[in-house]
């Protein structure tokens, strides 16, 4: 005798109404620069043939990526401020879930590919136009997406299994897995243990790839270290920060039981709208080839 749950409550960053201009004003700003930088990292890396290697073709899918990510969340948390009570259908919520884990997943898988990308250009620098070609990119950019589809999948079908009863307060500003099913009205335990192992996992092992990689080219310049080295380890300097922003706060909320802690929704801020925010200004500002070519565009759009 159970009714089912037909829409849940988001209880959002604060219900404080002067915080919720606050929020509104910050995040409305952020979301901004997100679509603005990354739209503009596409249309330069698009529109100048001198930014064709392999490292350049996949910084467009990651902006690609950075804009689907945030668009998952930050339009549903504006319109929600605006308003005391903050509602959202079962569906809906279940498709957000889906689609932030699926692009989230996919950027996880992304950077790693960007990571192997750098280390085959430092460390096997002769092979690296057989290795990195462009069909090995696409090849490599579709199996990212495959891999995040297939996770993704997983959480959802788990989800949506379970049975919603009763409470349907979320105390987070957008679904997600660990929120959604403490709300079940069954026991999560092998449940839970499930979503650890799939999400926190990924996360983990993903992360440890990538300090792998990077150790390695560490190893590689300090044997022969030159100027053209120099330039590969600030390029690998930029990356490290966007993936420790991304990395090390997914890798604190999903790999650990789901029941036994509170809510983590502002830690979730960093890699839904910090992380997106930072990744243009990373990578262009420390990239004087972005940064070129982008002049280059500015005038032609002058003219």
């Amino acid at each position: 005798n159970f009714s089912r749950v037909t829409e849940f409550i988001l209880l959002g960053l604060s219900d404080t109404r002067d915080l919720q201009v606050l929020f509104f004003t910050f995040f409305f700003l952020a979301y901004a620069l997100v679509l603005l930088g990354n739209l503009l990292i596409i249309v330069t890396v698009r529109s100048d043939p001198k930014l064709s290697s392999p490292m350049y073709f996949l910084l467009c899918n990651l902006s690609f990526i950075d804009i689907c990510c945030t668009s998952v969340t930050s339009p549903r948390m504006l319109v929600d401020l605006l308003f005391q009570r903050k509602a959202i259908a079962f569906e809906d919520c279940i498709a957000q879930l889906f689609f932030l884990h699926f692009v989230g997943a996919s950027e996880m898988f992304l950077l790693t590919v960007m990571a192997y990308d750098r280390y085959t250009a430092i460390c096997k620098p002769l092979h690296y136009t057989a290795i990195m070609n462009r069909q090995v990119c696409w090849v490599l950019v579709s199996a990212c997406w495959a891999g995040g589809f297939l996770h993704s999948i997983v959480q959802t079908l788990l989800t949506i299994q379970l049975p919603f009863c009763g409470p349907n307060t979320i105390d987070n500003y957008f679904c997600d897995v660990p929120p959604v099913i403490r709300l079940a009205c069954t026991d999560i335990y092998v449940i839970e243990w499930l979503m650890v192992s799939n999400s926190g996992l990924i996360s983990l092992v993903c992360f440890l790839v990538l300090v792998t990689s990077y150790t390695f080219i560490l190893v590689t310049i300090r044997v022969r270290f030159t100027e053209g080295h120099w330039k590969a380890l600030s390029t690998c300097a930029s990356h490290a920060m966007v993936v420790t922003l991304f990395f090390v706060p997914c890798i604190f909320i999903y790999f650990r039981p789901f029941s036994t802690f509170p809510s983590d929704k502002h830690i979730c801020v960093i890699y839904t709208v910090l992380s997106p925010v930072l990744n243009p200004l990373i990578y262009t500002l420390r990239n004087n080839e972005v940064k070129a070519s982008m002049r280059k565009l500015w005038k032609r759009c002058r003219v």
